[in-house]
């Protein structure tokens, strides 16, 4: 069965959007536009791509150009996940000049951003293709951009891991410190824990493993372990629990690591390491509206 394309929240996108445009036009709008282009200028516009990539973001950008004012078209060539290659159309732009203008900004910002994530996460993805291993993202996101970085990283091929402190339980070594230990924490988790409630936790050792295992544990993620240290954590597991690769994932090592047989690797490379992806968007203005 083919995999359901991620959707995000019609509302969210209409806020962020939106506070971006403010942020942008602040109380005066974009004094540039209104100070060189007349009122009635038709602008024409083509997004395209400066490198190849994959694209995220799309229905950013359009909200962005929808909500901006009236009348300006956007018209998208791709869809979110799919491959651009250089100065491949994105998408067509049309309406008033100035308002085309104001909302370039905010869309290519947007754009630009998840689909450098989507673009990174591909590489990864394609890196650990045919392994088993699933690339996963992490918490480390910008504040406020969580849902559409993680959204980005589905459109690039990966998987997400939670989204918040409050949808899943995930116990850190700093929790086992405080609680004394693996055995401990996992059976207080487990207890508190509703039956919908996910819990993995995180070992540092083979012993810490082992203790997990024991415990009952069936998510266990495997911090900062070299990769021979992950094969023998594999063997230990004997396919009891989940396991999940983390820490000082880096591209050039991702596919050694799922060569161990991890069944997932989380890694903030795909959303914090990701660069922008170089977009344009190049426009042409004509006297008067266009029929």
């Amino acid at each position: 069965m083919t995999a359901l394309p991620p959707q995000l929240s019609r509302l969210s996108i209409e806020r962020a959007v939106t506070a971006a445009l403010e942020e942008d036009l602040g109380l005066a709008g974009d004094l540039t536009s209104q100070a060189t282009l007349a009122p009635d200028a038709w602008a024409t516009a083509t997004l395209s791509a400066r490198e190849a990539g994959v694209i995220a973001g799309l229905e950013l950008a359009a909200a962005a150009f929808r909500l901006v004012g009236d009348g300006v078209i956007f018209s998208a060539k791709l869809a979110d996940g799919d491959r651009v290659e250089v100065r491949g159309t994105v998408a067509e732009i049309s309406g008033p000049a100035r308002l085309v203008m104001s909302g370039e900004r905010v869309a290519l910002n947007f754009l630009n951003h998840l689909s450098g994530i989507a673009t990174q996460t591909r590489r990864y993805a394609d890196a650990v293709a045919g392994t088993g291993a699933m690339i996963c993202d992490t918490r480390k996101t910008t504040p406020g951009l969580r849902a559409f970085e993680k959204y980005a990283v589905r459109c690039g091929g990966g998987a997400n891991h939670r989204f918040a402190l409050n949808d899943a339980i995930l116990i850190k070594d700093n929790h086992i410190a405080v609680a004394g230990s693996v055995a401990a924490a996992y059976k207080a988790a487990e207890a508190y824990a509703g039956h919908l409630v996910a819990i993995e936790i995180e070992v540092t050792t083979l012993a810490e493993l082992q203790e997990a295992l024991e415990a009952g544990a069936r998510i266990i993620m495997l911090d900062n372990m070299d990769n021979d240290t992950l094969r023998e954590a594999v063997a230990i597991n004997g396919g009891r629990a989940k396991l999940e690769a983390s820490g000082g994932v880096k591209l050039d090592r991702v596919r050694a690591i799922a060569e161990t047989g991890v069944d997932f690797i989380s890694t903030s490379q795909i959303t914090m390491g990701a660069t922008p992806l170089d977009l344009g968007l190049d426009v042409v203005i004509r006297a008067g509206r266009e029929a």
